[in-house]
């Protein structure tokens, strides 16, 4: 898309956030409210900036940068009573990915059979975790950035949806609370243009295959509920390696289990899993055939104090490989506190502040292709961000 095209997205969306504030906090709507064929509209601007010392984090974060913007706006639109539609653009510059090029984020047909089954076909939400379908809205949540461990943002745009189908469904446990579920299986398509460093280039990335699964358990107890996740994929990518083909296959299993009180304005919730992969290549002198399980965990807590004040906090921690647990490279752990203020019911500012110990996670390519072992290992990243919707 071009520059023209992305100047009338963008004037788009800011004409509809003006037509949302003339009015209530709710959708924009076209038609009557939930009949056939009215629209449901949707959207957010956020602006960020980020600052950190000692290494770069995301972006060129060592000078500030305000390379932390996102701009969104979605449509659904009941077809019939049981037939639904939707499709969300989005747009975002985070360090060296986006650069504010447009893209369909989800899109989806929606038919719900009754409430114990339905069926989704399009590009869906990934149901892994607690938090991985909702991570598009930064208004749905305290902290600008969710753990990192379990939910890196630099992956977003392939995590955050598979296209192929979905079938999912509630049912009432009656006096032992409800059990949702998703099933989905599909395919996740990579762009492969930033992949790149001095000597490796990245031809060819794709996934033949991703399915996966998610129950959520919601207990009689009021706000709590608890959750397992479960996914598998296939990498197979082709890469120049000094000049030279190299194919390389990596099959990867996950799993995430996961806990959460919401309950009286306090929110407490903690997720631990491990990811496995198995990776092969045509090259053994170059990438020997060998396998690796990384662990993810971290536990968070936020307390509404006023309706328009919510501070949170949380530790998370990342082992890239659980058999080198030493070393500076080989962890992350993450110290944060948020300020979030809602400033009306469009407008909120977040302040955010982390404490890093360990560079696991962490760009080569943004800290001048230092290895990251060399890089600082203790540092703190200090974050700011606004965010208008409707």
């Amino acid at each position: 898309m071009g520059r023209d095209s992305l100047r009338t997205f963008i004037v788009a969306s800011a004409a509809l956030v003006s037509a949302a504030f003339a009015r209530p906090a709710q959708a924009v709507e076209i038609g009557p409210s939930g009949a056939p064929g009215s629209v449901d509209i949707h959207g957010f601007v956020s602006q960020g900036a980020i600052l950190s010392t000692g290494n770069n984090y995301l972006a060129k974060s060592k000078r500030g940068s305000f390379e932390l913007t996102e701009v969104g706006i979605n449509f659904t639109v009941p077809l019939t009573d049981r037939l639904r539609a939707g499709l969300q653009l989005f747009s975002r510059d985070l360090g060296p990915i986006g650069n504010y090029v447009p893209r369909a984020d989800w899109f989806y047909l929606d038919y719900r059979f009754a409430d114990w089954l339905g069926f989704r076909a399009g590009r869906v939400k990934l149901p892994f975790g607690l938090y991985n379908d909702s991570s598009d809205a930064d208004s749905a949540r305290v902290p600008i950035l969710l753990p990192q461990s379990t939910y890196p943002i630099q992956n977003r745009d392939f995590l955050l949806a598979q296209t192929g189908f979905e079938i999912y469904g509630r049912l009432d446990l009656r006096a032992a609370g409800a059990l949702e579920y998703r099933h989905y299986v599909g395919t996740i398509f990579l762009d492969t243009s930033s992949q790149t460093s001095l000597t490796t280039r990245v031809e060819e990335i794709d996934i033949p295959y991703v399915a996966g699964e998610r129950l959520v358990w919601e207990t009689p107890i009021e706000g709590l509920r608890a959750a397992g996740s479960l996914q598998a994929l296939r990498l197979d990518a082709r890469f120049l390696h000094e000049g030279k083909p190299v194919d390389f296959e990596l099959p990867v299993v996950l799993w995430t289990g996961s806990l959460e009180y919401a309950a009286h304005d306090l929110l407490v919730a903690a997720e631990y899993g491990r990811w496995y992969g198995r990776y092969r290549s045509s090259d053994p002198a170059l990438l020997p055939t060998g396998e690796t399980t990384n662990e993810r965990a971290y536990l968070m807590t936020s307390y509404r104090v006023a309706p328009w004040f919510v501070p949170g906090a949380y530790y998370s921690l990342f082992f890239p490989d659980t058999r080198r647990r030493e070393g500076r490279a080989n962890v992350q752990h993450d110290i944060a506190a948020t300020l979030r203020f809602d400033l009306n019911a469009h407008w909120l500012l977040k302040l955010e502040g982390h404490f890093m110990s360990g560079t696991a996670g962490l760009s080569s390519a943004l800290n001048s292709n230092r290895p990251l072992g060399e890089l600082e290992p203790n540092w703190g990243v200090f974050l700011a961000k606004t965010t208008v919707y409707f």
